[in-house]
């Protein structure tokens, strides 16, 4: 039996339709246009009252600032010099001492010994080399007898000097006029001998220690003077430069000077931030206000004026230089930029 066709029309006219609707939708039946392309300006319209500002170019001398700390000229590390048990600690940091002052006391018990020991020997050879004296005058004693009286008389003569020496090395004495900037030990540590005890410094003799770019280091002479702004005490201080260290540091690429400060009866610690100033050879560079750079995130950006419209545009600056922020790319000379960022269509 043959299929009829009835069975299929319903199909078809559905297939037929979906056909129509692609060919409709498509666009297959209405005239096409042609592509065309669309200008569009780039910025906004700048307001009449909008504040412009020209770009010129200038040639500068920039300061460089240099951070340095001062240190004490005299700035000294009391050591022990035996192996002995700290006994009294009498000064401490913050503390003004003079020269020869008692700072710190040791056990000398066992060097007390000693000494007892050496002074009983000296006083036994003493007694022997005048008895031998005596007998040689009478020609009762040999030359070589009164040698070896003799000979043991300095020997323990010399015993003695030395442990007395050794028994001043219990006491330890400031060698300067100044100041103890740290206390090292406590009562009842164990010095022994090298190891750093107590430190003092002479706090009118200190100077500023900066590190100087080599590039710039042609910049300082010695004996000439520069003016250093310190933290603490805050102020102006005039310096003298004293050295110019030869080593360059690898790592920074910078040589260290070291500028005598002249105190005007502050006390300067050590350790203070102090600063100076370097000019830099004259360069040609631009310079813009402040206020007319906008920062979003790490970006500068200033709106340059073209054609009556402001175009934001990516620039890169540097330091201030009087007041004015200079511009290391980004810009050319003649622009004219809004000296306000915030001004909008």
């Amino acid at each position: 039996m043959k299929p009829s066709l009835k069975n299929y029309w319903k199909p078809l006219v559905l297939l037929a339709a979906v056909i129509a609707m692609i060919v409709y939708a498509g666009g297959m039946l209405k005239e096409k246009t042609p592509p065309t392309r669309v200008e569009a300006e780039i910025g906004f319209p700048v307001p009449d009252d909008a504040p412009v500002v020209e770009v010129v170019g200038e040639e500068i001398s920039p300061r460089v600032e240099i951070v340095g700390t001062t240190q004490s000229d005299r700035r000294i590390q009391i050591g022990a010099r035996i192996n002995a048990y700290v006994k009294e600690v009498f000064a401490n940091a913050g503390d003004r001492v003079t020269q020869g002052q008692l700072l710190i006391t040791l056990d000398d018990r066992e060097i007390q010994e000693q000494l007892a020991a050496v002074d009983a020997q000296l006083r036994q050879a003493s007694r022997e080399y005048q008895r031998t004296k005596q007998l040689f005058e009478q020609n009762a004693a040999t030359e070589q007898s009164l040698t070896a009286a003799e000979s043991a008389f300095n020997t323990a003569r010399a015993n003695m000097d030395r442990v007395k020496v050794t028994l001043s090395y219990a006491q330890v004495t400031s060698p300067i006029d100044g100041m103890v900037i740290e206390r090292l030990v406590e009562v009842g540590d164990l010095a022994n001998p090298g190891q750093a005890l107590i430190a003092v410094y002479d706090p009118s003799d200190m100077r500023l220690d900066v590190p100087v770019p080599v590039r710039l280091i042609e910049k300082f002479a010695l004996g000439e003077e520069r003016l250093a702004r310190l933290d603490y005490p805050a102020g102006i201080y005039t310096s003298t430069v004293k050295e110019i260290v030869g080593e360059i540091d690898p790592m920074t690429r910078t040589r260290r000077v070291k500028l005598q400060l002249t105190s005007q009866g502050e006390e300067i610690l050590p350790g203070t931030f102090g600063r100076i100033w370097i000019e830099e050879d004259p360069r040609p560079t631009l310079l813009i206000p402040p206020e007319s750079v906008k920062r979003v995130g790490q970006l500068e950006l200033v709106y340059v004026v073209e054609d009556g419209r402001a175009v934001r545009r990516l620039i890169k600056t540097g330091s201030l230089v009087d007041g004015r922020l200079e511009v290391i790319s980004g810009l050319e000379p003649g622009m004219r930029i809004l000296a306000n960022p915030a001004v909008r269509e």
